[in-house]
C-alpha cells in the first residue's frame, strides 16, 4: 500500500511512531510542508497517486 503523510508542523513522538509503524511493509512518503520549498503541483499529484493520505 502507498501511504502519504503531509506534515504541516514538526511531528511529535506519536506521529513519528505511527509513520514508523506504517513504513513496515508499505511504501511511505512524507512531505514536510513546514520546512518550505514544497512543490504544490507535485503534492497534488501525490495525493491522487497514493492509496492513503494523512495530514498532520
Amino acid at each position: 500500500m502507498k501511504i502519504l503523510h503531509i506534515l504541516k508542523k514538526a511531528p511529535d513522538a506519536s506521529t513519528k511512531k505511527i509513520i514508523e509503524l506504517q513504513s513496515s511493509g508499505n511504501e511511505v512518503k512524507t512531505i514536510e510542508l513546514y520546512k518550505g520549498g514544497a512543490s504544490y503541483d507535485k503534492l497534488v499529484a501525490d495525493v491522487f497517486s497514493f492509496d492513503k493520505v494523512f495530514c498532520w
